[in-house]
């Protein structure tokens, strides 16, 4: 059989055959080869450059190379985080003639590193959870696309920090099956597995000492589950608000934050019998919030302000005519990040008298209302809206506060 690469992009081929396809790949030699960190696998794995680009190698049989390949392709279309498949490499046989196995060839994922690297050095604990917070939201988008993946765990992800974010990546879709929608059976086999090898992967590291002493590996392990079922429920737990409900959606948000997952993306469709809203969710690292912020409105605030100013800017946006994620005709989230400034934050901070804010900067003015209209809207159970929640704010608040700051005279 003569050497057959398949590929989607008709670059790849002319690239790809400068490479030793007639050497087995663990005998490459080491002028092809890059010198990047490489988890555990059950299969031969090197990367090598193809012209600009860097390139995992696989070494496995025809018919499972063939049909990861299709695999990564179909959740490449289904936009989830995974490897990009280049090309299938079939047909190999040495010098003298002797079959060789076939390789499947991804590109390197840039910025990414397999979790044994990243415990080079001992890894603080609060790392670790948004590791497990990463792997949880990935297997939630999985599930959530019909992905049954029969091999979650450690070393078949790839982690990234873009922009602050910790985000994982599926490396290994050797064993999964894509279905139109998978049963609740389904999804907890692949959970009990998740649990299984992660627990594993651990305590291999804490035999080696690169594991921190306050890391239990069997407690890790069952974090995932409750990180995923905590997540599921929330993201596919169908909610109809009537109009004008605001605070209900905002409840939503605060669960979701309570659960450590913040709101990239919030859906809202509009039926007769009220607002389906659907969340994506997505895990931030510390500063991630203050510099969005910046980014969309030139506020510079704190981290805590600016992540909640951003859930009430999200959930504005949402209710704007105009908004349309993903649609080149909808306006850019710095115009309507640029309105919601203009039209609702100045607005709502300048409506408190000057000589009432205290030491109070426009930010902290702006996150104790919308503090104070939840807490009317959840005690009215309906939202209230910020120019009532500004008015009882300045009558019943704000005297209270400025009493509180009286200082004591002794007598």
């Amino acid at each position: 059989m003569a050497l057959q690469i398949s590929a989607t992009n008709p670059e790849h081929p002319a690239l790809l055959l400068e490479l030793p396809w007639d050497v087995p790949l663990e005998e490459w030699p080491e002028e092809v080869l890059v010198p990047l960190p490489r988890g555990i696998s059950r299969h031969i794995v090197r990367y090598a450059r193809a012209g600009d680009e860097v390139i995992a190698v696989k070494e496995l049989a025809a018919r499972p190379a063939l049909n990861e390949y299709d695999m990564l392709r179909d959740l490449d279309r289904l936009a989830i985080p995974s490897v990009d498949p280049l090309a299938v490499v079939t047909g190999r046989t040495d010098q003298n003639g002797n079959p060789l196995e076939s390789v499947l060839v991804t590109r390197h994922l840039g910025g990414s590193m397999p979790y044994r690297s990243m415990f080079e050095t001992t890894m603080r604990p609060a790392t670790m959870h948004r590791l497990m917070d990463a792997l949880a939201v990935l297997l939630v988008r999985l599930h959530l696309a019909g992905f049954a993946w029969g091999d979650c765990s450690l070393s078949n992800t790839l982690f990234r920090r873009d922009a602050g974010a910790y985000a994982a990546y599926l490396v290994d879709a050797e064993t999964g099956e894509l279905q139109p929608r998978l049963s609740n059976g389904q999804r907890e086999y692949d959970l009990d597995l998740a649990r299984v090898n992660i627990s594993g992967e651990l305590l291999d590291l804490e035999a080696s000492g690169a594991l921190h002493p306050s890391v239990d590996p069997i407690e890790f392990g069952m974090e995932i589950c409750a990180r995923y079922r905590g997540l599921w429920e929330e993201l596919t737990r169908t909610s109809v608000y009537p109009a004008g409900k605001y605070h209900y959606i905002e409840r939503r948000i605060r669960r979701l934050n309570e659960l450590g997952f913040d709101v990239a993306e919030m859906q809202i469709e509009h039926a007769a019998n009220g607002d389906t809203v659907t969340f994506v969710p997505k895990v931030v690292d510390a500063g991630h919030h203050q510099r969005q912020l910046l980014r969309l409105t030139g506020l510079d605030t704190e981290e805590n302000q600016a992540r909640r100013l951003l859930n009430d800017l999200e959930s504005w946006m949402a209710t704007q005519d105009d908004y349309a994620p993903g649609d080149p005709l909808g306006a850019r989230p710095e115009v309507l990040a640029h309105r919601w400034v203009r039209d609702v934050f100045r607005p709502t901070v300048r409506a408190v008298p000057l000589e009432q804010r205290g030491s109070m900067d426009p930010a902290e003015i702006y996150h104790e209302l919308l503090e104070h209209r939840w807490y009317l809207s959840e005690r009215a159970q309906h939202d209230i809206g910020l120019d009532t929640a500004v008015e009882d704010y300045i009558a019943h608040v704000l005297p209270k506060a400025r009493e509180t700051l009286q200082p004591t005279v002794e007598n």
